[in-house]
């Protein structure tokens, strides 16, 4: 009788998330306390106190930069602060900062500091979880 050969396991650590390339404009917020990211709908998002306050994205053209969450009542303060910002062409209640714009970094550190600061015209709360129903579970004999 010859025994089966022994099985090996090629076990191979979990590949680490790859590094986001924006995610260095989130390095000032890393120490405050009201401060989360996560990977958010193929970006990052920059939480603070619960809200969504950025979305860095690097998906190409017109998902490149940085989105700011906020409301069409503070378009235009924002959009007179800074004029690379645009409205976004497809989430049209937020504004964008395209990464091709010649003042992405300084513009994009300034918006990382406002929202630090709280800045009123910067966030919004997240979208209520929805509940999920509950599956009727069907037992044999049941009517279908």
């Amino acid at each position: 009788m010859s025994a089966k050969p022994a099985r090996v396991s090629s076990a191979r650590p979990r590949a680490a998330r790859p590094e986001h390339s924006l995610e260095w404009l989130l390095e000032p917020a890393r120490d405050d306390p009201g401060f989360e990211t996560r990977a958010w709908f193929g970006g990052r998002t920059l939480t603070l106190d619960g809200k969504h306050r950025l979305f860095l994205t690097t998906q190409g053209e017109p998902w490149q930069g940085v989105l700011v969450c906020t409301f069409h009542d503070q378009h235009a303060s924002l959009l007179a602060e800074f004029p690379a910002l645009r409205q976004h062409p497809i989430l049209g209640k937020w504004l964008y900062l395209p990464e091709a714009a010649e003042t992405f970094e300084r513009d994009a550190k300034q918006l990382v500091r406002l929202s630090l600061a709280r800045d009123p015209r910067i966030g919004i709360e997240p979208s209520a979880k929805k509940k999920k129903r509950a599956a009727k579970r069907i037992r044999f004999g049941d009517a279908l």
